[in-house]
């Protein structure tokens, strides 16, 4: 059977961390959803920056735009809007198979209002309403202006992505934000079961920056390496679940409101010396979603071993061990958290830079 189906079979979505009209044009996003069960597509502007400078593909609707009184932020959107338009339909028949729990296309908001929660609000806004598509989620950053940003947004019922959350603390601050916004959506009458949100969690690029300080640290600190981004996820899903499936859900939950998925994100591995399906074999587990980038994908297809491997308790208790272990190094890794996230924002700002000086006159 091919291991991305038994991944679905074990009720964890599959979705790709890639979008360009190359693949929607050549039919393999279609083959993708129909023969692999990709069920969802992220983007963000790293993405489309490639896509954009990438080829031909744009280059007539490109050359229309700059015709017009527009800002090179608007003929992005102009350009990228059409894109998700088109993912969003072909993954319309699944998201309305699945009433809404699976078949949504993410698209994010300029990194520029990464701590404008009001500029945010309007974005998100605008965007839901120009791709006028029930499986869009709108892509917020997990800043503390973002968190206030998804609270208002979730209130008037639009589905959010909360990006670039990088620590248990972030995780948590996001479940938070969540919550009040469905406490607003229901007490303006909305209907809770009509919102969707994810939570992506990154987890490579935590070993990255974590393993270098332990290798430098020297006595036991570099057996250590490798590790932390599973525990990160491990130790995240079993809060989840506790929140989610305890009692303080229950409320919203017999409305119909559902949980906010965890979603694993960087998850391609960035050290050669480490299995090239480290952050994707491992963390396996139902309710659950995994993006992952084209060579990551292949890999799957190609030699994945696929087991539910991230509800064992045994996993978890051993994640608690190693997040005691790397706070006794003196390891602040809710700082890390913050570091990353803020290195995170700067690399989407500086791929938005770019694909605005693309699409500029």
């Amino acid at each position: 059977m091919n291991p991305l189906l038994q991944v679905r079979a074990l009720g964890q979505q599959i979705w790709l961390d890639n979008l360009s009209r190359a693949l929607l044009d050549s039919g393999e996003l279609a083959r993708l959803i129909a023969d692999d069960g990709i069920a969802g597509v992220t983007t963000n502007p790293a993405i489309f920056q490639k896509a954009i400078a990438g080829g031909g593909d744009y280059e007539d609707d490109l050359a229309r735009l700059r015709q017009q009184p527009l800002t090179a932020e608007a003929r992005y959107v102009q350009l990228a809007i059409p894109d998700v338009q088109r993912a969003c339909d072909l993954l319309r028949p699944l998201h309305e198979r699945s009433h809404g729990e699976a078949g949504y296309v993410s698209l994010e908001v300029s990194p520029a209002l990464a701590h404008d929660a009001k500029g945010t609000v309007a974005a998100g806004k605008r965007l839901h309403a120009e791709v006028g598509r029930p499986n869009l989620l709108i892509k917020v950053p997990g800043t503390p202006a973002g968190l206030l940003a998804v609270e208002h947004l979730i209130g008037d019922g639009i589905n959010i992505n909360v990006t670039l959350l990088f620590s248990l603390a972030h995780v948590d601050a996001t479940a938070n934000a969540y919550l009040r916004g469905l406490e607003r959506l229901r007490a303006a009458g909305g209907e809770p079961r009509r919102v969707m949100s994810v939570a992506s969690l990154f987890l490579s690029r935590v070993d990255t920056l974590l393993d270098a300080r332990l290798a430098a640290m020297g006595g036991e600190a570099p057996a250590l390496r490798g590790q932390a981004a599973l525990a990160l996820a491990r130790l995240a899903y079993r809060a989840w679940r506790a929140r989610f499936h305890g009692p303080a859900f229950a409320p919203l939950r017999a409305v119909g409101a559902r949980p906010q998925y965890l979603l694993w994100a960087s998850t391609g591995t960035k050290n050669p010396a480490y299995g090239d399906l480290l952050y994707v074999e491992s963390l396996i587990g139902p309710e659950t979603i995994t993006t992952l980038p084209d060579a990551t994908l292949a890999a799957l297809r190609d030699h994945g071993r696929v087991a539910d491997t991230l509800a064992r308790e045994a996993d978890a208790g051993a994640a608690s061990t190693l997040f005691t272990r790397l706070a006794a190094l003196g390891i602040d890794l809710d700082k890390i958290g913050e570091d990353l996230q803020a290195d995170g924002l700067a690399q989407f700002a500086r791929a938005f830079a770019s694909l605005l000086e693309q699409t500029a006159a």
